[in-house]
């Protein structure tokens, strides 16, 4: 019998496949419980049925596991904001609050993954790896698209400022995006980030608010800025 092509759909293949994701299944797990320090290919190793020399034969070592969950967790992010983008209202505004929306329920339903990709997770670990900026552009993406649609003539940015974003814009292939929606998009996603950021490590229920109001005063104050 010949021996069968190794097209990636093979019966090999499929069992790597299905043993990396076990493997990333269980370190989500174990972030979830414990975050990134309680990360432990050995006890992975033994929760999956194998042995720990077995498990490098999937992921090189602790890092390498790491950048796939962020690699991971920033495509998930992006799938939701995509979805949320394309059947989003036709109204640039509402469409930019639906978006902020879905970011803050991608971020309450995944806490874990979302400080995995806004935090270095252990000392050490390069969090600004080319292959995680990369990884981190289509979220950005959906982001500037959506503000582009809603500034037609943003306000200017100091000139210092605009070179940074020009050099940003340029590097990740859309120059396309004036640099001052590039910084507008920024700014609204650090003060997003700031306020998700409060809300997934309970500062707000410790305060006794609802901090749904502040996402729609974000958004609303934003726009009033364009």
């Amino acid at each position: 019998m010949a021996a069968e092509p190794r097209t990636g759909t093979g019966p090999r293949d499929r069992f790597r496949a299905q043993v990396r994701q076990e493997v990333k299944t269980a370190a989500l797990r174990q972030l979830a419980e414990g975050g990134p320090e309680a990360l432990s290919l050995n006890a992975i190793a033994k929760q999956i049925g194998v042995t720990g020399p077995a498990l490098y034969r999937y992921f090189a070592n602790r890092d390498s596991l790491l950048t796939e969950l962020v690699v991971d967790a920033y495509g998930d992010l992006a799938s939701a904001l995509a979805r949320t983008a394309a059947a989003g209202p036709a109204d640039p505004a509402a469409r930019l609050t639906a978006l902020v929306q879905a970011y803050r329920a991608w971020a309450l339903a995944e806490p874990h993954r979302y400080r995995l990709l806004f935090r270095a997770p252990l000392q050490g670990y390069d969090a600004q790896a080319a292959s995680l900026v990369e990884a981190s552009q289509p979220a950005m993406n959906v982001l500037l698209d959506a503000v582009s649609a809603l500034a037609e003539s943003p306000p200017r940015v100091p000139q210092d400022a605009a070179a940074q974003f020009r050099e940003w814009r340029e590097r990740h292939g859309f120059e396309d995006v004036p640099e001052a929606v590039a910084a507008r998009s920024t700014l609204l996603w650090a003060h997003l980030h700031g306020t998700v950021t409060l809300e997934i490590e309970g500062n707000f229920g410790s305060m006794g608010i609802d901090p749904s109001w502040l996402y729609e005063a974000e958004v609303s104050d934003f726009v009033r800025s364009l």
